[in-house]
């Protein structure tokens, strides 16, 4: 790495070093999140909620793909800030080779999977008579033709995170969605002709990743970065640094599973109530989504500082980010809320002008919305034990999230309280998971900082 890059690790204050990595990473956060509502954004221009429902139910499928990247990215962007951390940039390097191959070939799977198994798993999302072509159709052109270049965009761009790079991987997710954003209403309005936005709208997004992917490979080129270099494929990293890269990306990427599967089981629930109640829900699910990707953003940004000084030991540095980090996140939580609460309608009218479908909306996201800070404490400290390189705590925290409390709580309160309960299973089910993501740190904390964590918490 270059000075400017160890200086953020080790020398720069905390608010300017966290600040370098997560504003890009907010940012290019804020701009994935854009266009992935700007497709249901256009798509409700049409004023067809079966459409909506049926892009809708891709969501998660979606999610799945990014479930990949994570593997591969995160599990190794964490393990390569802990090398430089130790001062072993070669093993850094085989590391780096190691996990873009892995996101070629995971990805590549499963858009060959999602081809084959396109029927079935439509019907395993709630697919009916009303929205199964929209949503096969959909599927075809964001998952089977951009599955690839999705999950590579985004690995490249957690592992030039990872060697404080923040700035270039942030530039080429922006740019990515802005280039979707500017693609849906030519490809929907434009070029295709009516009822096939959806469509258009796959075919933008497609596209777009492409784009992305394409920039992050010339970046790469003129970087000429010694640890962001491609090995033959035979120059495997040691078995103890694939034992981390899986043992931080597997958990990750489970947890990103779990959560698909969370989204997938409202989806199921809603749909036996009726459409309308599912395209309010997918309008919520992704308007929701704003405070939690700007929280992401903070974490992905913090995380290979965490990991960089977690490995070189100054854990007076390492805890200070971790505060600061906090400290931020909450407050852009308590932002959101205010906003979501004051705006609901607003937010909802912008995305379909069906009346009964904004009423509906407007109801589910004023509830969805109170979970924001309890959201974030949760995957706050499941980023922090990837930059440990702890897979085994993140994956309790992750699964104990999904597994035990929030999904039989969707269905608990679904029997219990009906339809308003799916909705509110979010905030009840996350107070137990923050106070368990509490508990679990504090005691991993006291056994494995011991009196050195006293002395960084002063």
């Amino acid at each position: 790495m270059n000075n400017s890059n160890t200086d953020v690790f080790e020398n720069m204050s905390i608010a300017r070093a966290v600040g370098t990595m997560a504003v890009p990473t907010v940012i290019s956060q804020l701009i994935v999140l854009i266009y992935n509502i700007a497709d249901t954004f256009f798509i409700g221009r049409t004023n067809n909620p079966y459409m909506v429902a049926g892009a809708s139910l891709i969501l998660p499928i979606f999610n799945i793909t990014l479930s990949l990247s994570g593997l591969a990215g995160v599990g190794g962007g964490a393990l390569i800030s802990r090398l430089l951390g130790e001062k072993r940039p070669d093993e850094a390097r085989r590391v780096y080779s190691f996990s873009v191959y892995l996101g070629i070939c995971l990805s590549a799977l499963f858009s060959l999977a999602t081809l084959i198994f396109m029927r079935p798993l439509m019907n395993l999302l709630g697919a009916g008579a009303d929205t199964y072509d929209y949503a096969s159709g959909y599927a075809f052109f964001v998952i089977v033709c951009g599955g690839v270049p999705t999950v590579l965009s985004n690995t490249l761009a957690t592992l030039i995170r990872s060697v404080g790079e923040s700035r270039r991987a942030g530039i080429g997710i922006t740019m990515g969605g802005i280039i979707n954003i500017a693609l849906d209403p030519l490809f929907m309005f434009v070029l295709l002709p009516d009822g096939m936005e959806i469509i258009g709208a796959g075919m933008a997004t497609c596209l777009s990743n492409c784009i992305a992917c394409a920039y992050f490979v010339i970046v790469l080129i003129r970087m000429k970065n010694d640890v962001l270099r491609i090995s033959p494929p035979l120059s495997f990293p040691s078995a103890k640094s694939i034992m981390g890269i899986f043992g931080v990306g597997l958990p990750s990427s489970i947890a990103t599973l779990l959560f698909d599967l969370d989204y997938v089981v409202i989806d199921r629930l809603m749909s036996g109530y009726n459409d309308i109640a599912l395209a309010a829900t997918g309008i919520v699910l992704k308007a929701e989504r704003l405070p939690l990707n700007v929280g992401i953003g903070i974490c992905q940004g913090m995380m290979p500082i965490i990991a960089y000084n977690y490995s070189a030991k100054n854990y007076k540095r390492m805890n200070d980010t971790k505060n600061y980090s906090l400290k931020l996140g909450l407050i852009c939580a308590v932002i959101s809320i205010t906003l979501y609460e004051l705006f609901a309608g607003q937010i909802m009218s912008a995305f379909i002008n069906d009346a009964q479908t904004v009423a509906l909306g407007t109801d589910f996201l004023r509830i969805r919305v109170l979970a924001t800070p309890l959201m974030f404490l949760s995957f706050f400290h499941v980023y922090l034990f990837n930059g440990f390189g702890k897979g085994g705590y993140a994956m309790f925290l992750g699964v104990t999230r999904w597994a035990v409390f929030n999904i039989p709580m969707l269905f608990l309160l679904n029997r219990l309280v009906g339809m308003y309960g799916i909705v509110w299973s979010q905030a009840t089910a996350d107070v137990l998971t923050v106070a368990l993501s509490l508990i679990t740190y504090r005691y991993y904390a006291s056994r494995t900082f011991g009196s050195a964590m006293q002395n960084a918490n002063g």
